[in-house]
């Protein structure tokens, strides 16, 4: 367990990352050709021949998970009218003190919660079931940092995984997982410094095909890679486990006064790579904005630029006071802007009925 004002996992700070940075198979029977969640057969056809549901299946109607015992069907989840308002926030999942905080000060209240995962811990259910019941779906960004990719994709943690797809199969409350996000930069464990491409890309694929076998599709995949500007020369598209693997993009970038902050030049230049590979729909997986005279116009510029892409699915605050002061209280300034912005109707909606 790690100290609630730390990310989960040991990740390396922010600012720290930033200014070293600037110094310097078997497909899814749950996906058809285009990525999408597979119906499947129906209950009845499945029954009939002995096969176990394919994972995402609900058949023609769709039925309680909890009466079907079927894996609740992420679909409606995939593509919102709406868009998401999340946060990673102390103790959250597990403990949900510091969501209520937020909301309470935000005026809306987050619907999904991001938490962090590091490599051999269990599937926190009991925070996953937290964050569902309070209207949130559950975001993991699972963290490798005891195993390399290669060990990973040669089946050697195997029997974790399955335990791990245990979990979450029985707690039948739908996750996204992020595995080794942030795999184009060099800080961390699995990244350009210790793992190549091909290497991410087989242990990505190696852990989809478990939960896949194992009948678990109540996992939204996301695949995250850091905004390309801090390292332009490392090519994305080799990293691309390909749509059968992924049903979203997340891109992970900060307003920080290390890089022009601006949705333009934090989020664009990633985009218009990857749209050269794929057309899965993209969501801000983590960003923030240091405090200062400039942080209440950083998130009006988010919050706006996120409505007018159609395909960007909204954004994870990062609603912790660690390296610097990111939440969104830290001035009055700041708060205000926040509360203005996802005070507009597109942000939230009912995740139980998206």
């Amino acid at each position: 367990m790690t100290d609630s004002n730390t990310r989960p996992g040991g990740r390396l700070p922010v600012l720290v990352r930033l200014i070293a940075v600037a110094a310097l198979v078997l497909p899814l029977a749950a996906c058809d050709l285009l990525g999408e969640k597979n119906v499947g057969p129906t209950p009845s056809a499945a029954a009939a021949s002995g096969a176990a549901p394919a994972p995402g299946a609900t058949g023609a109607a769709a039925a309680p998970a909890e009466a079907t015992g079927l894996p609740y069907d992420v679909r409606p989840l995939l593509k919102p009218a709406k868009k998401y308002l999340g946060i990673a926030a102390d103790g959250a999942p597990l403990s949900m003190a510091a969501v209520d905080e937020f909301s309470a000060k935000a005026g809306k209240k987050p619907n999904m919660i991001e938490f962090y995962s590091g490599w051999g811990d269990e599937y926190d259910s009991k925070g996953a079931r937290n964050a569902w019941d309070s209207g949130a779906l559950p975001y993991i960004a699972w963290e490798p940092f005891t195993v390399s990719l290669a060990d990973i994709a040669a089946g050697k943690s195997d029997d974790y995984v399955k335990r791990y797809a245990a979990g979450i199969r029985n707690a039948n409350v739908p996750v996204a997982i992020s595995f080794a996000h942030e795999f184009n930069g060099g800080w961390y464990e699995w990244g350009t410094k210790h793992a190549t491409a091909a290497d991410f890309v087989a242990a990505y694929q190696h852990l989809h095909d478990v939960f896949a076998q194992l009948g678990v599709g109540q996992v939204i995949w996301v695949w995250s890679p850091n905004s390309i500007n801090p390292m332009p020369a490392v090519a994305l598209k080799p990293y691309y486990p390909g749509d059968t693997y992924v049903d979203w993009v997340g891109i992970v970038a900060y307003y920080t006064h290390l890089e022009a902050g601006t949705f333009d030049t934090l989020y664009t230049p990633t985009l218009t790579q990857i749209r050269t590979f794929t057309q899965k729909p993209w969501l801000i997986a983590e960003t923030g904005s240091e405090p200062g005279a400039r942080k209440p116009a950083d998130i009006a510029n988010l919050a706006a630029n996120v409505i007018k892409r159609p395909d960007c699915l909204g954004f994870i605050w990062f609603n912790i006071n660690k390296e610097t002061n990111w939440r969104i209280d830290s001035d009055p300034q700041a708060l205000s802007s926040f509360k203005q912005a996802v005070s507009d109707g597109r942000y939230g909606f009912d995740v139980k009925s998206p």
